[in-house]
């Protein structure tokens, strides 16, 4: 017998690489000295905690970058290289995310995403050729000028003057140079996780639809919006083709636009980008049973999270799917619709959050749980 096992972390308790060993403790009690195979991959859905399951998954390397945070501050951000050596692996939240910035001083018209560019240009002098970037988190909606200022881009006011950073500057540019730019970065390819469809400007674009929760008012909103028409005119004069309405050119505040416009980027599902980096289909292309979950399994695990994305993956090959979780929901069930055949929450008593959430008993959980779930499989079998 085979099982593959991917599950998303339990966030605030067990990694993904932690919670699918506790599951292969568990399937190894209920078969004891019986032979039976068992893979554990790891598995993020592109947003938080991709880098620490890619590279504690795969074997990769943490690296660590010291970048210019969203409002100019000093941060480190943490990124991934991945075993072939070419491959990093960025959570754009790591240098310019929403919990950098205290709450009094949000707003996006001064934050900038100039330290992600400098993550990918670090990564680059190592020899980094291919990037998987996670756009989950952002605090700021300067379109991504701010990235591609620190990769060598400049961009002009109508005096020729180089803009500064931030969302208010967007809307000053009046011209593209690119004579600066890292000559390696034509040979780079960027995979980038998004899974919201909204444009870059619009009703349903970057500012109306994401510039409050970053600290924008309405005013701010207003400008920020008007900026991103604006210098979507500018780029598509610099190159020849219209972005700002490709479905996902508003995530991360217009950084979508910035890495199809700019970059060649692929905006791609995070899951998907995951299950090919993990090679998730040769594992369970010959797999009797697949094994995955989340901390929380409910109906918007249903709506295409990082589960539904491994239980599709399986029926596509004819495995049976179980899912655990830290707890389940009664609208839960609809994750039986898209290809979880039976899920089962962990805790096995009453106890306080807290305690559940504790690593030592989820961990005592999740094996215990697994164990009984074979029991029960290979009782039947």
């Amino acid at each position: 017998m085979k099982v593959v096992v991917a599950i998303d972390s339990l966030k605030n308790s067990l990694t993904s690489v932690e919670a699918g060993r506790a599951i292969e403790a568990g399937i190894r009690k209920a078969y004891g000295g019986y032979p039976v195979q068992v893979i554990v991959k790891p598995l993020a859905d592109g947003g938080e905690g991709t880098v620490e399951a890619l590279v504690d998954g795969l074997g990769g390397q943490l690296r660590y970058a010291g970048v210019q945070g969203p409002l100019g501050e000093a941060v480190s951000c943490a990124y991934g290289c991945l075993p072939d050596m070419e491959t990093a692996v960025i959570e754009m939240a790591g240098a310019a995310g929403l919990g950098l910035v205290p709450s009094a001083q949000r707003n996006p018209l001064h934050t900038t995403t100039y330290g992600v560019g400098q993550v990918m240009a670090q990564a680059i002098e190592t020899g980094i050729r291919h990037f998987i970037i996670g756009l989950g988190g952002s605090s700021t909606s300067d379109c991504g000028v701010g990235m591609l200022q620190a990769l060598g881009y400049i961009f002009r006011d109508a005096q020729g003057q180089p803009v500064g950073t931030g969302g208010q500057e967007v809307g000053r540019i009046a011209s593209v140079d690119d004579s600066r730019v890292l000559p390696a970065l034509k040979d780079c390819t960027f995979d980038v996780a998004c899974d919201v469809t909204n444009p870059l400007f619009g009703n349903w674009g970057a500012a109306y639809i994401f510039g409050p929760q970053k600290g924008a008012s309405p005013q701010d909103v207003n400008v920020l919006d008007d900026a991103s028409r604006s210098f979507a005119a500018v780029t598509q004069m610099y190159t020849g083709h219209d972005f700002s309405q490709t479905a996902g050119a508003g995530a991360a505040g217009g950084m979508g636009f910035a890495f199809l416009a700019y970059l060649h980027g692929r905006l791609r599902s995070g899951i998907q980008i995951v299950l090919d980096s993990i090679r998730l289909a040769d594992a369970v292309k010959d797999a009797d049973y697949v094994i995955t979950g989340e901390g929380r399994l409910d109906a918007q695990t249903a709506m295409g999270k990082a589960p539904i994305g491994v239980a599709k993956l399986a029926k596509q090959y004819g495995a049976k799917v179980i899912a655990l979780a830290g707890c389940t929901t009664a609208d839960a069930v609809e994750c039986n619709r898209q290809g979880i055949d039976a899920f089962f929450s962990i805790v096995d008593k009453a106890m306080p959050l807290e305690e559940a959430m504790n690593k030592e008993t989820a961990l005592r959980n999740m094996t215990n749980t697994a164990q009984q779930v074979f029991n029960l499989i290979r009782a039947v079998g």
